[in-house]
This record gives structure tokens, sequence and C-alpha cells, in this order.
């Protein structure tokens, strides 16, 4: 798909989906600037926001299966990757597929599932498949997974490991309406009979797989490669930071970057585009160091204050 048409796709796919979704249209580019860079999007926020409406609204705008995976503290691997069961007339085993087997899965509160169960879906996100008893299973594709966690609920969660943070190529929030917003959400809510809004299909499966394609497309000069290796350096000698963005890290970044581009319509990338996604493709990758943390030091300051400590390449 060439890049125009994927950027007026792109506007289509983020109309279809305001009309479900009450929120900043930044926040909903995030979520679509992780599709389109073929990675997973983690939202953190509280409960009641639209997190779980966020997902399903873009699955349906993409015209994508969808599948939803609550995790709990006695969810099993089996559980979200599927079981051998035993067929009495054949006399053997056949695979039963599990809620991952969906082009998009939201894996809802996933810092509630015990570390067995999130290495299972940690091999779904980077592989693309799963493994039952020794036998390996390919995942539908395109797959991506939207995941979320509530902030608030913190009794009987498993902290995510570094590891599996480092495999959503953004996080973000959406965070609650403000009150034009608010009162629009209760006007829709009068206009309908179904609790949950209705949003129109923009895509289907082939068409969503040369979206994800058109990034490809897109150049980025020498000097911005040295800009973001950089930006993912200075995040390594910070004295706040204890572990830095990793180079998988610098390519999630080089990948969102061309992925805003081909959202703004252009075939090459900015400066400004490096900024706009620096924030939600670097923060959740830092690991302060406990005296930081003691000091209530947020990851975003540290990302902010290495964006201005860089300097920026001039375009010609």
């Amino acid at each position: 798909m060439e890049i125009q048409r994927a950027s007026e796709t792109c506007a289509d796919v983020l109309d279809a989906v305001s009309t479900a979704v009450i929120a900043d249209r930044s926040f909903l580019e995030t979520v679509l600037i992780g599709v389109l860079a073929r990675g997973h999007v983690l939202l953190e926020d509280v409960p009641g926001t639209g997190k779980t409406l966020t997902a399903r609204s873009v699955a349906t705008a993409l015209g994508l299966s969808f599948s939803r995976i609550q995790f709990t503290p006695d969810l099993l691997p089996a559980d979200v990757t599927g079981t051998n069961i035993y067929d009495e007339r054949e006399r053997d085993f056949e695979f039963s597929p599990g809620p991952i087997f969906a082009n998009v899965v939201l894996a809802d509160e996933i810092n509630r599932a015990p570390p067995k169960t999130q290495a299972a879906l940690l091999e779904a996100m980077e592989e693309g498949q799963v493994t039952v008893d020794g036998e390996t299973h390919e995942l539908p594709s395109p797959f991506f997974v939207i995941a979320t966690q509530n902030p608030v609920e913190q009794e009987g969660t498993f902290t995510l490991p570094e590891a599996q943070i480092d495999r959503f190529v953004v996080k973000s929030a959406i965070g609650y309406p403000n009150l034009d917003g608010e009162i629009e959400l209760l006007r829709r809510r009068a206009g309908r009979t179904e609790q949950s809004p209705h949003v129109e299909t923009v895509l289907d499966r082939d068409a969503v797989v040369g979206l994800r394609n058109a990034p490809e497309q897109v150049r980025v000069d020498d000097d911005l490669l040295r800009y973001m290796a950089e930006l993912t350096r200075a995040t390594r000698t910070d004295r706040r930071v204890r572990i830095g963005v990793s180079p998988r890290g610098t390519q999630r970044l080089f990948e969102a970057a061309r992925a805003h581009a081909v959202i703004e319509g252009r075939a090459f990338v900015t400066p400004d585009d490096i900024k706009r996604v620096a924030q939600p493709v670097l923060a959740h990758r830092l690991v302060l160091t406990p005296d930081a943390r003691v000091e209530d030091v947020d990851k975003s300051a540290v990302i902010d204050d290495v964006l201005g400590s860089v300097s920026v390449p001039t375009l010609e």
C-alpha cells in the first residue's frame, strides 16, 4: 500500500474508532502506531476508562478477529494457548486452540496472571506461535496483543518482568475524558439500546497486511539514525536509571517513528516524528534506581530530559 493511501486509511480507522471511544486523538494514534509498527500495545489506566472498548473497536475497524482473555491469579498457560484433548472416536489427541488464536487479543489485567502464564504469552508475542506438549502451532496473521493493567489494583498482582515489558512497542494511558467528552459519552449512550457502541469496519485482513507494510517505504536519513541511537544511549548513562533502553528499544523507536510518518502521510522521518513517539516507546523500558523510586522520579521526566539534552539534527 502506498504511503498516501495508507495515511488516508489510518485516518478512516481513527475516525471509526472515535465514534465509539471518547479519547484524545493522540491516544488513538499511539495505539495505531503500535499496530503499524507490527508490535504490541500496553495500556495502563484505572478501570472504566475504555481500555477494553478501545481494543475491541480497533479490531472491528480493522476487520480482524478479536479475543479477550481475562487474566487472573489462577489462569494456567493452557487456558491461554489451548490444550490437547483426547478424541475417543479417533483414539488420538486433537489440539483445541485457546483464545490466543485471534488476530487481536486483549490481555485484560495482564499483571494478575502468574509468571508461568505470562511466559506462555511472551512466546506468542515474540514468535507469533505457541508450543503445547512440544508441538508448535502458528498464530493467525496479522497478530498483535493489546494488554491492560490497572494501577490501582496492586493486591494479587505479579509484576511484569522487564523482558516482557520490552516486547510492547508502546505503552499509553487513555485517561479521563474532559467535561465535554463525558457529556458526549452520555449523549451517545442515550441514542442507542445497546451498552456498547457500534464501530464501522473499515478494512479487512489483507488490507491490514498491506497497511503494516507501508512503513517499510519510509526513508530515514543517517543523521536521524544517529539521533535515535544517541537518545537511547543517553538513557543508559542517566544517574536515575539502573537499566536504560535496550538495543531492541532503539529498533522499536525506529519502527514507531516510521509508522508515525505514515500516519502523517510522509515518505520520510523527521525529528518531530521521533520526539512524538519517544515517550510511549521508551519510558516503560526504563528501570529506575532505588533512590529514584524513593524520590518518586517519573520515567517520562527522564525521557523529557534526554530529549532536551541530545542535539536535534537539522533537516536540509
